[in-house]
């Protein structure tokens, strides 16, 4: 073979380009890596050992540790829980003692006594044993309670809270006087406050709150009619009439004599002043003015209850009493017997505002008893004879057509009888 010409060897043959070394160092490490299996140059194993591991995963350990710990805790509070409640069962530092740790408020007409039925089972009574639901819903039972709330607190007082009930009215049911409220809910009259309010007719001794509920909604209505002009209409009325719906009547305090209205079941205010306005025209064109009827808008009928009957039973001497302390106006305390009316006797209306001895009272009013006629008719000589003959004597002279100066064949023989002959 022919040998080069050049004297030297060219710098790229001695020492390649680093693109050339990269690329063969890669190929030799290709080369490397597939040979690995047929020549080895570590002493290893050939296959890998499998590792010993846990039979539960790492993050089911860590659940289970924590279940553990929260169950521990639970039972260390149970204990605990259990250990307070039986001291606070046991313990006499949580018992009512008396009525001294029963804080009561908002009372005005309810009586302690009537609260203490109630409240009074709890004396003695463990603080947390007391059923405050059970207590609230008897309280409301009292006819005075609208609403109550009962509070314990720790560690032996109760707190009773009562909102009573709003009297708008007196309701005469039956031979007794009670107030009553917006809803119907009738209570005892108080002694504690004086009330000024007409007496509502028409309520029955034993009816359900359901039927007196609408009653006392038109009377509402007709009270809120006549005060919103301002004019406050509803203070001179004694009693209102409510046993028929369609048909209200009101009597009127009039210093000339109570008069019977009629309102109608609507449109109370302009019939009311039809009656203001025309009241004393009325009186002097008629002899008496009981009663006026104003239901009919183009019709007014004067006395229409001149001929009817209207019956009430009458209230008792002790009503008579207690209604008077609690404000009722005298004439709806009337009795109401006929076309006209009979007030209760004065001496008995006058006794009771007094307050006398009922004893006392009872025998003021007792009727003298009148003197019985004799039972046999004396003969017309021995009434002439006698200077002062009874009434009984007197009359039966008369019609038996007898004078009552003797004749003087008469008197001579009484003379001669008086003196022995």
């Amino acid at each position: 073979m022919a040998r080069k010409s050049g004297p030297t060897i060219l710098q790229e043959e001695l020492y390649p380009s680093s693109a050339e070394r990269g690329r063969e160092e890669i190929d030799d490490a290709r080369l490397i890596d597939l040979d690995v299996d047929e020549e080895s140059p570590f002493l290893r194993a050939q296959k890998r050992v499998s590792a010993r591991r846990s039979t539960l995963p790492k993050r089911a350990a860590h659940r289970l540790l924590w279940g553990a710990v929260a169950a521990l805790g639970l039972c260390l509070a149970g204990g605990v829980g259990a250990a307070f409640y039986r001291y606070g069962e046991r313990s006499w530092r949580f018992r009512v003692e008396s009525s001294d740790n029963i804080e009561i408020t908002g009372t005005q007409n309810v009586t302690k006594a009537q609260l203490m039925e109630v409240l009074g089972a709890d004396i003695g009574r463990n603080i947390f044993f007391i059923p405050l639901a059970q207590q609230k819903a008897q309280l409301e039972q009292i006819p005075w309670v609208e609403s109550a709330s009962v509070m314990r607190f720790v560690p032996n007082r109760l707190k009773v809270e009562i909102h009573e009930r709003r009297p708008v009215a007196f309701a005469r049911v039956g031979p007794r006087m009670a107030l009553i409220d917006a809803g119907g809910t009738l209570m005892e009259l108080s002694s504690k406050h004086k009330f000024s309010f007409p007496v509502i007719l028409g309520m029955n001794p034993g009816e359900p709150l359901s039927t007196r509920a609408p009653r006392m909604k038109a009377y509402s209505e007709m009270v809120s009619e006549l005060d919103s002009g301002g004019a406050r209409y509803s203070q001179d009325l004694s009693e209102v009439d409510l046993s028929d719906l369609e048909d209200v009547k009101v009597r009127v305090n009039d210093p000339a004599g109570d008069v019977l209205v009629h309102l109608g079941s609507s449109d109370y205010l302009r019939r009311y002043k039809i009656y203001v306005t025309h009241a004393q025209a009325w009186r002097q064109q008629f002899q008496k003015l009981e009663s006026v009827d104003l239901r009919y808008d183009n019709q007014i009928i004067v006395n229409p209850d001149m001929e009817r009957t209207a019956k009430t039973v009458a209230l008792t001497p002790a009503a008579v009493r207690v209604a008077a302390a609690a404000g009722v106006k005298p004439a709806a305390l009337l009795t109401r017997i006929g076309p006209h009316d009979r007030a209760i006797p004065k001496p008995a209306f006058e006794l009771t505002a007094k307050k006398l001895d009922p004893k006392a009272t009872a025998a003021k009013l007792k009727k003298a008893p009148v003197k019985a006629r004799a039972k046999k008719t004396p003969k017309p000589w021995k009434a002439a004879a006698s200077k002062k003959a009874s009434p009984a004597v007197k009359s039966t002279a008369k019609k038996s057509g007898v004078s009552q100066k003797p004749s003087p064949a008469v008197a001579k023989t009484q003379a001669n009888a008086g003196t022995g002959d």
